[in-house]
């Protein structure tokens, strides 16, 4: 019997690390599915949409200085809206705050 529970244990043990491990969050690849399309993969905002919408060059560390990580989360969590209440950019989703502040830690890494 505590041989069967032993075992139990050490299954649900190493079931609980596979989903985390498979949970594993890549900022690179979020970045590439969910900002690219505007904010161009270099943070620049030379796309197509990104000219459209006149978006900032987050690789100059001037525009980066303009605003703070927390509001950079903000604009994540809530997206961003113009003066008028239209939606500039949507709210990310599915997304933890630790999977957050790792996109705001890469868009930090975007400046030069």
């Amino acid at each position: 019997m505590k041989r069967v529970l032993l075992l139990l244990l050490l299954l649900l043990t190493l079931l609980s690390s596979l989903s985390v491990a498979a949970r594993a969050f890549d900022a690179s690849a979020a970045w590439d599915d969910q900002c690219a399309k505007c904010h161009g993969k270099d943070g620049a905002g030379g796309t197509k949409m990104g000219k459209k919408l006149n978006i900032k060059d987050y690789t100059d560390a001037k525009v980066q200085a303009e605003f703070t990580d927390e509001q950079a989360c903000k604009a994540l969590k809530e997206g961003i809206k113009d003066k008028a209440g239209k939606s500039r950019m949507k709210a990310v989703e599915g997304m933890s705050d630790d999977d957050i502040n790792a996109m705001v830690k890469l868009f930090r890494g975007l400046k030069k």
